[in-house]
């Protein structure tokens, strides 16, 4: 079911979300050649407790029958699309391409984002499918207001990438975000006709996350029952931020990160 929120709870979200948003800008520069995945995720959890948040992500579970995830942040690299575990045995190394995927719950809800890094010597390649994600994601942005179409999002998102030559993951999506980690509406990053006609409305609260690839776009799951890879073993990119539809446009609930 799709939720407005009241302008307190999009208060309540806003100060949460610039709260997780100073939390991910700190991962990003602990991000370094040599640090440990379980590092970082100490570090996420000391920030998000400190604000006076909760991991949203730590135990967090899909349905009844999946495993809880074991980590506050989510440490995706290189072939790693998005729910890489932060395991004490992934060293992050130089020429790494790493997503860090963090949520928070903060006076009763959620918010959500993810930023790629380029570890020291990283590719061209690499560099450029992290910053071409990064703008698609700002073009999905930019047709988001009271009264437009969902299907518009993921539209404005392939447009932009399409002369790049990547392939969009299509398994995976963006989604409605506040009052649980996951809401509706699901915000695929492509649009095809098949797709439900849904309205923006003022008050939704959206997580708007592409997914992108150097190669093809499918993906398959590691046997930890979490971690999402690209099947072809091509790099990966993702960005995300949670915003709020406005009559004329949007409003960031998660600010870009300053790095």
């Amino acid at each position: 079911m799709i939720t407005i929120k009241s302008p307190e709870e999009i208060e309540k979200m806003k100060k949460g979300g610039a709260l997780l948003s100073k939390t991910l800008t700190k991962l990003m520069s602990a991000c370094r050649a040599g640090v440990k995945a379980d590092e970082l995720d100490a570090l996420a959890i000391k920030e998000i407790e400190q604000a006076g948040g909760r991991p949203s992500f730590l135990h967090y579970q899909i349905s009844d029958y999946d495993p809880p995830y074991p980590s506050a942040v989510c440490v995706s690299i290189n072939d790693e699309v998005v729910h890489g575990l932060a395991l004490p045995d992934k060293k992050i190394k130089d020429g790494d391409l790493v997503s860090l995927d963090i949520g928070m719950w903060h006076e009763g809800l959620a918010t959500d984002m993810a930023a790629t890094v380029c570890v020291g010597n990283v590719s061209p390649e690499a560099r450029d499918l992290s910053g071409h994600t990064k703008e698609a994601l700002k073009k999905g942005l930019s047709v988001i207001k009271e009264g437009a179409w969902v299907h518009e999002i993921g539209q404005a998102i392939e447009i932009y990438l399409k002369p790049h030559n990547y392939a969009i993951i299509k398994d995976l999506c963006g989604h409605g975000v506040g009052h649980a980690v996951h809401e509706d509406p699901q915000i695929p990053n492509y649009h095809e006709r098949r797709h439900k006609p849904i309205k923006l409305k003022a008050g939704m609260c959206l997580a708007i996350e592409p997914m992108i690839t150097l190669g093809d776009w499918r993906i398959k799951q590691k046997d930890d029952g979490w971690t999402y890879v690209t099947a072809d073993g091509s790099l990966a990119a993702h960005w995300e931020v949670t915003v709020v539809v406005t009559k004329s446009g949007f409003e960031f609930i998660t600010p870009w990160p300053e790095v």
